[in-house]
């Protein structure tokens, strides 16, 4: 195995679940300490207090990666007798970096979301409110006979012809080249001064445009032209779609009473808020983990029977009461199933990659609520 530092274990993470995936303002990505060091043991927590800093300094680890950030808002001060800053004074003494994941971490396919998703035994999983998307790219490049394999190859090999589960895809259509070097050219096929006529093919592929500057460097790299002639064109289709929240539906339909339980039992949570006839029978159920209240409607219009979130306001569960959208509110500490998925995924991802580091979930219950 080998060593490693934060940034290494941070690049690892963030292709999981990269930072453009967060929603716009939010506040992720290293908010104490240093990425720059040497880094063998990773506590993941949902959120960072007191306690968890504590159980991070006995367990001896160099990085917190956090579900909500410690940092939030913008900071007017760091005064070390205060909560906020005796808690980063602490993290700076003892050279513990935190970082944070938060909506991306959500979006992630995954992530937050899909986990609840998972958990709650839901099929034919789909996104709920849809936050990103990636273009698809179309290359056509024209190229000897005799090299078109090779180009084809060269391209597949970085990504090009991935159509949903099939890859290297291509066309190749035939016809005549024409063209006439000039006196400073250096030309593959033909000479200077001269009109010449190839027998060429065209090559067509596609590709997420997120990978455009890859596709082009292999496509210079082994055309044999020294100015290859190729077009490149944005096509309408969208792929790679990201977004917040999860919809699925049960195997069987089910009382609201009853799936309330399951909620309860699957997300080990000690309550669940539920809004709704409770004899109801509900089988489309949406998931949006943390608050969202903003996405009544959104579960509404997408068909669901429930929707399963935390901190339902009081005004906003009377609306969802009116438009017949049962609701069961686990509370936001719903969010906790993140210690172990993040600590499975990373643990993996790090024994794959050879790396000497190891993720342990935080043990601490970070609800700030008692339930009497």
């Amino acid at each position: 195995m080998k060593q490693t530092n934060g940034q290494q274990i941070i690049s690892l993470f963030e292709q999981w679940a990269p930072k453009s995936l967060a929603v716009e303002g939010d506040s992720i990505g290293l908010q104490i300490g240093t990425l720059n060091k040497s880094v063998s043991k990773v506590l993941v927590t949902l959120d960072v207090n007191s306690k968890v800093v504590k159980e991070a300094i006995e367990q001896q680890c160099e990085l917190i990666i956090a579900h909500h950030p410690p940092i939030f808002r913008g900071m007017k001060h760091m005064r070390t007798d205060l909560p906020q800053g005796s808690l980063i004074e602490q993290l700076i003494k003892h050279d513990i970096a935190v970082y944070a994941a938060h909506t991306n971490l959500d979006i992630a396919t995954g992530g937050v979301n899909d986990l609840l998703a998972n958990a709650l035994q839901l099929e034919n999983v789909k996104i709920l409110e849809q936050t990103t998307a990636e273009k698809l790219m179309k290359l056509a490049v024209f190229t000897p006979k005799e090299s078109t394999e090779q180009v084809r190859i060269a391209l597949g090999n970085v990504g090009a012809g991935q159509i949903g589960d099939y890859g290297n895809c291509s066309f190749t259509s035939d016809g005549e080249g024409r063209f006439k070097p000039s006196l400073s050219a250096d030309p593959y096929i033909g000479k200077a001064n001269e009109l010449a006529i190839v027998a060429e093919d065209k090559v067509e592929v596609v590709f997420p445009a997120s990978i455009k500057n890859r596709i082009l460097r292999a496509l210079l790299t082994v055309h044999p032209y020294e100015e290859p002639a190729y077009d490149l064109f944005i096509l309408e289709t969208e792929i790679n779609e990201k977004g917040l929240g999860r919809i699925g539906t049960l195997p069987t339909p089910v009382r609201l009473s009853e799936y309330a339980q399951t909620v309860k039992k699957q997300l080990h949570v000690p309550f669940v808020r539920v809004v709704g006839e409770l004899d109801k029978l509900v089988q489309k159920v949406a998931v949006l983990g943390g608050d969202g209240n903003k996405y009544i409607q959104t579960a509404k219009r997408a068909g669901a029977d429930v929707f399963i979130t935390g901190d339902m306001y009081f005004h906003v569960a009377q609306d969802a009461e009116a438009m017949d959208l049962a609701v069961i509110d686990p509370g936001h500490h719903m969010e906790q199933i993140m210690k172990d998925g993040v600590t499975d995924y990373m643990n993996a991802a790090c024994i794959e990659k050879k790396l000497a580091c190891t993720f342990i979930p935080s043990k601490l219950s970070t609800e700030p609520f008692q339930f009497i």
